[in-house]
């Protein structure tokens, strides 16, 4: 193919894509186009026991290099006015992964092409449920990746127009975990708090009180955060229940004040139900780590990127998180954002990518596969 063909050919994917969204772990139409788009090219498929989601590779022998594209769709209402928006009630490509797959799977024809001169393997890893997440450790999981070096990713950023590249030394996306607690008291009526327990006052004091363990715990130099975002307690107005639940965030750069702040949360919880006269119960859901970037591949990324004539930004981190943080357990990672023009943030029911980023997009992940093969020599 002609990179002209290659191009048209990604345009019209990310269309199709669009318009066909999928869920976490239900992305079977979107592993199927994939999958029939790297056949028709030639390019390997590999056989691993995933669902959704796929793997091929391009090239031969070590060292292999591997470039990362998320693959589902968020449940949102679309609200665009794109003549290919989504064709699924309630579903969205409203985080760029769309975008994402276009680049990857133009980066990828553009390697078959050049395939016989290429240092190595490049694996092109088609990943599902990001969003959940956790697809990263499915993959991971299938130990495909045993051999990897080194992995590349991007993300769409909305933030900055086409032809902008964003990068960070340092964390660049922040750790997730979610909380879940439950505040314990002694149900009563309404009319006689005084011979019950209140849970909903235990966790009024908690939702305030938090807000002082990034304030008064955290150096004001490293970003942290701390959200409570879900509350439920009691069934009807005259009664003080006997529980109230509520569940939320906190999102770190740094490894030691993620355990601090998850130690401040618990003890807070119990010290102040303890206070009223209950107790608290606290349960944890990890999420992925920060996403730091491998310093050498930071460094040719931004050679690469300048050679592709990217604006290379140094990027604010972001305190969203990404699971691509886990691929860097297993092997040296470098992820960046790409402005993909001006509109409503990623998760937005009117986000919007200009597809005018692709081809060069897809460049810079060719290249950056290309060069890390023979900088690995």
């Amino acid at each position: 193919m002609t990179e002209t063909e290659i191009m048209d050919f990604a345009r019209g994917e990310f269309e199709w894509l669009h318009a066909h969204p999928e869920l976490a772990y239900e992305e079977f139409e979107t592993t199927a186009r994939l999958r029939a788009a790297f056949e028709h090219a030639g390019i390997r498929v590999l056989d691993l026991p995933l669902a959704t989601g796929l793997i091929s590779a391009i090239g031969t022998g070590k060292p292999i290099v591997a470039l990362r594209t998320d693959i589902d769709a968020l449940p949102v209402h679309e609200e665009t006015d794109l003549p290919y928006r989504s064709q699924y009630e309630g579903k969205m490509h409203a985080c760029g992964h769309d975008f994402h797959m276009a680049s990857v799977l133009a980066a990828a024809l553009l390697l078959k092409e050049r395939e016989a001169e290429l240092a190595g393997t490049v694996y092109i890893v088609c990943q599902p449920a990001e969003e959940a997440p956790g697809g990263a450790r499915t993959v991971l999981n299938t130990g495909a990746l045993a051999d990897v070096a080194a992995i590349f990713g991007i993300h769409a950023r909305p933030i900055y127009p086409v032809g902008t590249l964003g990068l960070c030394t340092g964390g660049m996306m922040a750790s997730v975990d979610k909380f879940e607690i439950t505040f314990h008291g002694v149900g009563t009526h309404a009319a006689q708090p005084d011979r019950g327990c209140d849970p909903i006052v235990m966790a009024a004091q908690f939702v305030t009180a938090a807000q002082t363990i990034a304030a008064r715990n955290i150096s004001p130099l490293r970003p942290a955060v701390v959200s409570v975002t879900h509350i439920e307690a009691g069934t009807t107005w005259n009664v003080l229940p006997e529980r109230a639940w509520m569940e939320g965030t906190i999102r770190l750069f740094d490894a030691d004040d993620r355990a601090l702040v998850k130690e401040r949360v618990a003890s807070l919880a119990e010290g102040i139900a303890a206070a009223f006269g209950g107790r608290a119960e606290v349960t944890w859901t990890a999420g992925p780590p920060a996403v730091v970037n491998t310093e050498r591949w930071n460094t040719l990324a931004r050679e690469t990127a300048a050679e592709e004539d990217f604006a290379v930004v140094d990027a604010m981190p972001w305190m969203a998180g990404e699971d691509f943080a886990y691929y860097q357990e297993a092997m040296e990672t470098c992820f960046a954002f790409v402005g993909t023009g001006l509109s409503p943030e990623n998760h937005h029911p009117k986000f919007a990518v200009d597809p005018a980023a692709i081809p060069q997009t897809a460049h810079y992940l060719a290249c950056m596969a290309e060069e890390a093969l023979r900088r690995l020599r």
